[in-house]
């Protein structure tokens, strides 16, 4: 057949029929021919039985679809069986059924040949799951592995510690940790009363802290204490151990953990942030911080039960006695009771746990912690072994009967209030009553305990068995007393009765009343014409006030009832409406007729007013206000010293004060002004201490005569109940004008002693507060100062001396001249005055100011409403309002604001007229 004939060899379709058949057509070991020997494509493979010669025509022809490409490009890169050459064919490479793919790709052929291996994979940072590896093995990290997280971990651990730390500060103590109470001390350094802050607790230094009491924390809490940085590791894995094991629970906390956890961290949350912030406070209070500071913060601070907090308060709840007096086995019980007061107080807390907190389990839970707490000392060489033997033959430390804070009930709140004011007066500035607020202070009073007591129970006897409002209530309501006992030789406030109950009766009725102090301010006006003398009388046309002469005990003035009242220049005092003034006497009664005439000593002792009047005249009533205030009356006290009635006590200072100047005589004349407290010390540094600074008021000869006169008004006067068997006692007793106020005061040479007694409705809701009348109270005609009053002293007296030994009062010197006096008395002057001491504080007779002048300004002008003449009686002026008293310290207490019928300073009409009776 002609080759023109022949039939053209058929395109090559594509499809994997037509690659196996290419494929399989290839000799097996032939090399694929160059693309370009031939002019035909698929020339490269032949077809099934062409030959070289035949099967080639020479002609070009065109792909035959995508079989005939997928051959093309099969042939690029290599048929053959053999592996293909680098660079050559990505997927499978050349292989038995299937060829390399083209260049450039990453999968492998259609074929089904294996091709090359992979190339190794880059490594993975962290292999989990583990990728080389099959099932459980799989997911089981390697040992590098968890080397490496454990590595990591403490690293981090140790990177948020380092940060911690550096972040944290040690915090300043919070201000519930440093809230105290302030201590009241009696006089013999005995606890009063700890009161006036928000937490029972006093602040000591470390110095004061027993070293046995750190000794037993340190045994029984922290061993390492000394040498450990604030935390202790091995502690805290004790304390997980024993609570896995089920056993008791043993604290991991050290003693800065607990000083932090109680003094710096406000937020006692059970929080895990507050537990972390705990312990970097404590690990960096610990290596800051000296062991002295956080030894003593812990002791300060900690709970010790029945509500004491810190180490002096709960020595004195448990003990009644200072922390630096604790002894070991005392110290080992304060230990054990920091475990938990509630389990380990032996008085036991039933209310709280009535099962577990009994009496009888609480105390020998504290017997079996105070013996294991003592031989922990003794092993850890902190005590020796021969106390612990002794400690043990003693027995478990006695405690005090559990009893909460001290009431300020009875006397105890008057005598609080009475230190407190005294401090803040006194103190300069140093101690303000926001300190006192803020607590802390350890206030030294002079209150002696047993004097307190003695002085309440005598004036609840005289009460008990005279005073019945329910029987008499219109005249046994709203019966008063008050007291003061001062010592007159340092001014020492020993004792004071401030009514029935602090917590009920808001008044301290020995300090300012208001109440008056009638005929017991008579010594002030002996004492000012024995130191002062008396003017030489001189006609109205003659001004000034010419000569002076000191007086006698012994002078003669008039005691006639209704006596015309004279001016030093003769002129007869007159009342706004120009009547003459007559003084009566108490009782109307006149003395020694027909001269009248009576001296000194004797009108004394009868409380004779138209004698003093007439005295205070011819001295001057300045000099008379110039001897109280030197005695040691407050200036604020004084009622007007411009009628004559200023002599009889229309003046109203307080127990405290009359005490006080009673005892300037007593002491000869060396005033000592009272003061209730000696010093206040706090955080163990001493801020006030009082300064003993006596002042020269009288001349010896004048107080000593003083005495002497008064001492006679005891033994066979109108103080005949004031007599104390065996004791030399010197006093006055005093009844106001209406009978409104009656007073006893007296001494010996140990102790002065002012009892007042009044009526008067001073509750702090009262709307009206007034004096009134005295007249039926306890089944009395009349009050007056040598009744109840006069009883009082006599009783409190004689207990509270009793054990003193019997002292007697210096003798005095003869003093002054002895004038005469008839009806209208003559003065004689005195040829020799009486000697005068440099160191007196009043100026000597040739020095003294004038007196008034006898001007009409003394004498009643028609438009002076204080003057009133009804004939010598008195209408009874009332005390008036005081002014402020700081007896002692005490501020003002409140009095009577009408007095009477007018009247400077609330001194009315009863002091204007008659005054105050005997």
């Amino acid at each position: 057949m002609s080759e023109h004939r022949r039939k053209p060899p058929q395109p090559q379709g594509g499809g994997r029929a037509a690659a196996r058949r290419g494929t399989s057509g290839a000799s097996p070991g032939r090399r694929a021919a160059p693309r370009d020997a031939t002019g035909s494509p698929s020339d490269a493979y032949g077809t099934p039985g062409s030959t070289g010669s035949s099967g080639s025509t020479g002609d070009d022809r065109p792909y035959g679809g995508r079989a005939e490409a997928r051959r093309a490009a099969q042939r690029s890169a290599g048929g053959s069986r053999r592996k293909a050459p680098d660079g050559g064919g990505g997927r499978g490479g050349g292989g038995r059924r299937g060829g390399g793919g083209p260049e450039g790709s990453d999968g492998p052929g259609r074929g089904r040949g294996r091709g090359p291996s992979r190339p190794p994979q880059k490594k993975r940072f962290i292999d989990y799951p583990r990728s080389d590896k099959y099932g459980v093995r799989r997911w089981l990290p390697s040992w590098r592995l968890v080397t490496g997280l454990f590595v990591g971990l403490c690293a981090s651990l140790m990177a948020a510690a380092g940060i911690g730390y550096a972040m944290v500060d040690v915090p300043k103590t919070a201000d519930t940790a440093k809230a105290q109470n302030n201590v009241f001390y009696w006089s013999n350094g005995k606890q009063m009363v700890a009161t006036g802050g928000e937490t029972n607790r006093q602040i000591i230094k470390y110095e004061e802290i027993p070293e046995a009491m750190r000794f037993a924390v340190m045994s029984a809490e922290n061993k390492t204490f000394e040498t450990d940085k604030g935390v202790d590791p091995m502690g805290i894995a004790r304390a997980f151990v024993n609570m896995a094991k089920g056993g008791a629970t043993q604290g991991g906390s050290t003693i800065t953990q607990q000083y932090v956890k109680n003094a710096m961290l406000d937020d006692q949350s059970q929080t895990i942030s507050r537990k972390v912030k705990e312990l970097f406070v404590s690990i960096k209070v610990g290596r800051t911080e000296p062991k002295e500071t956080v030894m003593a913060g812990y002791l300060n601070t900690a709970y010790y039960g029945r509500g004491a907090y810190g180490i002096q308060a709960a020595a004195r709840t448990y003990f009644n006695q200072d922390a630096s007096n604790l002894n070991a086995s005392q110290c080992a019980f304060l230990a054990s009771v920091l475990k938990g007061a509630t389990y380990y107080d032996p008085a036991g807390a039933p209310e709280i746990d009535p099962v577990q907190a009994t009496p009888a389990k609480n105390k020998a839970r504290a017997e079996k912690r105070w013996s294991w707490i003592l031989d922990e000392e003794v092993k850890d060489k902190r005590l020796d072994a021969t106390d612990r033997a002794k400690f043990k033959a003693e027995g478990f430390p006695t405690l005090q009967s559990p009893r909460s804070n001290p009431s300020l009930g009875g006397q105890t709140g008057y005598l609080v209030d009475l230190a407190k004011a005294y401090v803040i007066n006194n103190s300069h500035g140093r101690i303000t009553a926001l300190d006192l607020q803020k607590g802390g202070y350890e206030i030294h009073t002079t209150f002696d305990k047993m004097k307190v007591h003695k002085l309440e129970a005598a004036v609840k006897k005289v009460r008990k068995e005279n005073i019945n409002q329910k029987l008499r209530p219109k005249t046994d309501k709203y019966v008063q007393f008050g007291g003061a006992s001062v010592n007159p030789t340092s001014g020492a406030i020993e004792a004071i009765y401030g009514g029935e109950d602090a917590t009920r009766h808001y008044t301290n009725n020995a300090d300012q009343t208001g109440a008056q102090v009638g005929s017991t301010f008579k010594p002030f006006v002996l004492a000012a014409a024995m130191r002062d003398g008396i003017r030489s009388p001189k006609g109205p046309e003659v001004q000034g006030e010419g000569e002076r002469t000191p007086v006698s005990p012994k002078s003669l003035y008039s005691g006639q009832n209704k006596l015309k009242i004279k001016k030093y220049n003769g002129e007869v005092w007159t009342d706004k409406d120009g009547k003459e003034w007559l003084q009566t006497n108490d009782g109307g009664e006149s003395y020694n007729r027909p001269t009248y005439q009576i001296d000194l000593r004797e009108a004394m002792r009868e409380s004779v007013n138209s004698a003093y009047v007439q005295l205070g005249m011819d001295v001057g009533l300045d000099k008379v206000k110039k001897a109280a205030s030197d005695a040691g009356i407050k200036d604020t006290s004084f009622a007007s010293a411009n009628y004559p009635s200023f002599s009889l006590g229309t003046s109203d200072p307080s127990a405290i004060r009359m005490a006080g100047a009673y005892g300037t005589f007593a002491a000869s004349g060396q005033r000592n002004d009272p003061f209730s407290v000696t010093s206040v010390d706090h955080e163990g540094d001493t801020v006030y201490r009082h300064p003993k600074a006596p002042v020269r008021a009288f001349q010896p000869d004048v107080a000593n005569n003083v005495t002497d006169v008064l001492r006679t008004v005891v033994d066979k006067g109108t103080g005949t109940n004031a007599k104390l068997p065996g004791r030399q006692v010197a006093g006055k007793t005093g009844t106001t004008d209406g009978n409104k106020s009656a007073w006893f005061v007296g001494y010996t040479p140990q102790l002065s002693t002012a009892i007042t007694m009044y009526r008067m409705d001073d509750n702090e809701n009262s709307k009206k507060r007034e004096f009134l009348e005295m007249y039926g109270t306890g089944n009395q005609e009349k009050i007056h100062g040598a009744s109840f009053p006069s009883e009082i002293w006599h009783d409190y007296m004689m207990e509270a001396l009793k054990g003193e030994p019997s002292m007697s009062f210096p003798t005095p010197e003869p003093i002054g001249s002895i004038v005469g006096a008839t009806p209208s008395p003559s003065i004689t002057p005195s040829a020799t005055p009486s000697p005068s001491d440099s160191a007196t504080v009043e100026p000597s007779p040739s020095q003294s100011s004038p007196g008034p002048s006898p001007s009409t300004s003394e004498s009643c002008s028609s438009w002076s409403w204080n003057c009133n003449n009804n004939g010598g009686t008195s209408n009874g002026g009332t005390g008036g309002t005081p002014t402020g008293g700081t007896d002692g310290g005490v501020t003002s207490s409140p009095s009577d604001p009408g007095g009477g019928n007018g009247g400077n300073n609330g001194n009315g009409n009863g002091g204007i007229f008659g005054g105050p009776a005997g």
